[in-house]
């Protein structure tokens, strides 16, 4: 299974304009190109989430033992991921982590749930994992909140919810800083937005998935699950078209609050040889003095 190709850049230009000049009905019922998650977006587009914001639910899909070398590392990065959850100084969040293969956490926490996958894929079945997370928002009991996707090798700042939950950004956020962690080479990389000085430099959002947290209402009905649950099969780069196509603007966080590990060896990116760029992204964009950034996020 695959992800859903990007709509091209023109026409989701088209298409905005279109949602604020003709209004999401008139547009749904002229565009028969739209796509699903598009249509989504407009169908959710006249209602806004209004209930405050209770929790942040991460959504981690997990990869299967039968598609790893070595299953034993993969526990340990997704250890690593929850360990850094814990961490957080506002204790107002869950994960849900989908796979076929329950991981060991010698930790009781309430705030963890395993979501068995038995789905039969094809391939690469972490979009149907997204699909089967998002679906299962609703029964963990939370009205509203915000839900953000989150690879089980990346790890959270320890500041990460507390932002999240005291701004209550309307929409939701977007990562436009961030980390990459290049493990193989043991170097760190500050993503930005680029400037006049670094032209080539590159926000956080357009390189991991991990990167914007998605307001959600379930008062709203079923169109806030569809939302999330379209998004979640395209690829992260049009996370902020949709959601701005859904009347619901991603906010920036404010300082960098994620970590994105690449090269440990077990990367599906590496598989598909999309991971080169981003090694030379790491080398081009190190920081020189990580010390604080390590301690920080305990590598």
């Amino acid at each position: 299974m695959a992800q859903i190709p990007a709509t091209p850049k023109p026409a989701r230009l088209r298409r905005l304009v279109s949602a604020a000049s003709l209004g999401p009905s008139r547009l749904l019922a002229r565009d028969t190109g739209l796509q699903s998650s598009e249509r989504a977006a407009l169908t959710l587009r006249p209602h806004r989430a209004t209930a405050p914001a209770e929790t942040v639910v991460f959504l981690i899909p997990l990869v299967g033992r039968h598609h790893v070398g070595d299953w034993a590392g993969t526990c340990a990065r997704l250890a690593a991921t929850l360990a850094s959850l814990r961490r957080q100084s506002d204790a107002r969040w869950q994960a849900v982590i989908c796979g076929q293969d329950r991981p060991k956490d010698r930790a009781d926490d309430p705030r963890l749930t395993f979501l068995p996958f038995t789905t039969p894929v094809e391939g690469n079945d972490k979009w149907r994992k997204l699909a089967q997370l998002c679906d299962h928002l609703p029964a963990l009991g939370t009205a509203a909140g915000y839900a953000m996707t989150f690879d089980a090798d990346d790890l959270a700042h320890p500041g990460l919810v507390s932002e999240i939950i005291s701004r209550e950004a309307r929409g939701g956020y977007l990562a436009q800083t961030g980390y990459v962690y290049d493990k193989s080479a043991d170097a760190l990389a500050l993503a930005a937005p680029r400037s006049l000085t670094q032209p080539l430099r590159k926000p956080f959002w357009k390189l991991c998935g991990s990167c914007a947290a998605l307001r959600f209402d379930l008062a709203n009905g079923p169109a806030e699950i569809d939302l999330l649950r379209e998004m979640s099969q395209h690829e992260h780069r049009m996370f902020p078209y949709l959601a701005r196509l859904a009347g619901r603007p991603l906010t920036t966080l404010e300082a960098p609050r994620v970590l994105y590990l690449l090269n440990h060896g077990e990367n599906f990116g590496a598989r598909r040889g999309r991971i080169s760029f981003k090694t030379r992204f790491v080398q081009r964009f190190r920081v020189a003095d990580d010390r604080a950034i390590r301690q920080e996020f305990h590598l």
